[in-house]
């Protein structure tokens, strides 16, 4: 017997935000897509209320939008980074202020979702296939690549890898 919607949404709430989390700039833009992504759930409710996964169907749609989300600010800010110029006497950023979340952050958007996914999510290579309709083979090849590039990223002195 499939759940109500109230009783999804509080039951998974939480696990999806935290999918998003790492995925965005903010935390503000995690709760706004979680919000959007169960707000599309409600009104196919119908639907969704049946699959084996209304939660992972939820997530997908939500992480799926932070990648879109991601992709418009690197854009964005591309296109600004054209526009000024950037003062070369500005000093080095101290090496110890990098920490996990902007190194997974610096990430590209299909190795982020993997990491967290597999990594916070406790997803198996299976499942995060499944959930995002890519090969297994392509999510190990996600995984591998996020994990040297954080592994790198969390061994330079500034952490910061243009388009890792």
């Amino acid at each position: 017997m499939p759940r109500s919607f109230d009783d999804t949404y509080y039951a998974s709430y939480r696990s999806v935000l935290r999918a998003v989390v790492l995925l965005v700039p903010s935390v503000e833009d995690a709760h706004d897509l979680t919000q959007e992504a169960y707000a599309r759930a409600l009104e196919r409710w119908d639907v969704v209320g049946e699959l084996e996964s209304p939660e992972g169907w939820v997530r997908k749609v939500a992480m799926n939008a932070a990648i879109d989300l991601t992709r418009r600010n690197r854009s964005r800010r591309s296109a600004y980074r054209k526009i000024v110029t950037r003062d070369e006497g500005l000093p080095a950023v101290d090496g110890s202020s990098i920490d996990v979340e902007r190194a997974i952050a610096a990430l590209k958007p299909a190795q982020r979702q993997a990491i967290v996914l597999h990594y916070l999510l406790d997803m198996s290579v299976e499942d995060i296939a499944r959930e995002t309709g890519r090969p297994t083979g392509s999510v190990k090849t996600n995984l591998a690549r996020g994990r040297a590039a954080l592994a790198s990223l969390l061994r330079t002195p500034t952490g910061v890898v243009s388009d890792v």
